[in-house]
């Protein structure tokens, strides 16, 4: 089996999008996490005059492809690239599209060129043979009435969106409602973003409607949440979510949160404008939808490309 080593900082988005890529692909991954000394942590990777001293050490050994995500992982990816090994970035380097192999990015990146592929969604590793495996494994769990089952993703505060005790209680009393008028079970899961006092307000609110909440011991029903939904409701805050919301079958509609990102809401007004999500407005709704992955496509070409 090739092996791929991914070269990222430790952020849950953009090591999901290149284990996606790896596992798809057939690869056999390795991780190897960036970190930044200071000062150069303060300052933006594209302007390091030296990246390799700009991070801890570490080790790649003679992989024949890098995978790299993120704006520090493609400046040392570019620093170490060399004859016979494929270097593969994955979102807007910002820097030259020259020093790699392959570029993946968004069409909300507006980027275009003889190396680039563009995916309509962020990549990630859930395909439909994973969704029918975890139907399988949680569908007696997550499922045990005849209640359409509503699965709710919910991420927090980013930098860009917020999600405190007052947006909890917003979209917990939300989905309160909708136990009690559509008689629809909640599964609701946190990220590791989600803070302590956001959860609270959710158990504390859905728990005695008979709402399930993982709370964080055992093993995470996120894919089963995914492979069982009759609807997936999703906080605004996560492309990587949203994408892997709207590869399965089901319905997705986006919690809105207070905050802005350009790049965020360009990609949900694409996938409006895909009809494969809409924005919730405290009901659920119902439309023919068809899931959107272009990972699989993604995978093709990088292997077609390179021949690995």
């Amino acid at each position: 089996m090739v092996k791929a080593v991914i070269l990222t900082e430790d952020f849950a988005g953009m090591k999901s999008q290149a284990f996606g890529l790896a596992e798809r692909a057939g690869y056999q991954k390795e991780l190897c996490n960036l970190i930044p000394k200071k000062p150069w942590s303060f300052i933006s990777a594209p302007y390091w005059p030296f990246p390799l001293k700009a991070v801890e050490a570490f080790n790649i050994g003679e992989s024949p492809i890098v995978i790299s995500v993120g704006s520090v992982g493609g400046v040392i990816n570019s620093a170490i690239r060399k004859s016979g090994r494929a270097a593969i970035h994955i979102q807007n380097p910002r820097i030259s599209l020259d020093k790699f192999d392959l570029v993946i990015v968004n069409p909300h990146d507006q980027l275009g060129g003889r190396n680039v592929i563009v995916s309509r969604t962020a990549l990630h590793h859930i395909s439909a043979q994973i969704l029918l495996e975890n139907q399988k494994k949680w569908i007696s769990f997550l499922r045990p009435n005849s209640k359409p089952l509503v699965a709710v993703l919910i991420g927090g505060n980013n930098g860009r969106f917020t999600l405190g005790k007052v947006e909890a209680e917003s979209i917990a009393y939300q989905l309160a409602n909708l136990m009690k008028t559509d008689n629809v079970s909640i599964a609701l899961t946190p990220s590791r973003r989600t803070g302590k006092e956001a959860i609270a307000v959710f158990k504390q609110i859905l728990i005695p409607l008979g709402a399930y909440i993982w709370d964080g011991e055992g093993e995470n029903p996120y894919l089963g949440l995914l492979a069982c939904a009759d609807f997936i409701l999703v906080t605004t805050d996560s492309v990587s979510m949203i994408s892997e919301a709207v590869a399965t079958s089901a319905p997705v509609m986006i919690l809105s949160l207070p905050g802005k990102s350009k790049r965020i809401s360009f990609f949900i007004h694409s996938m409006q404008q895909e009809k494969r999500v809409k924005l919730f407005r405290g009901r659920l709704e119902s439309w023919n939808v068809c899931p959107l992955d272009d990972t699989e496509d993604v995978v093709f070409k990088v292997k077609n490309t390179l021949g690995i």
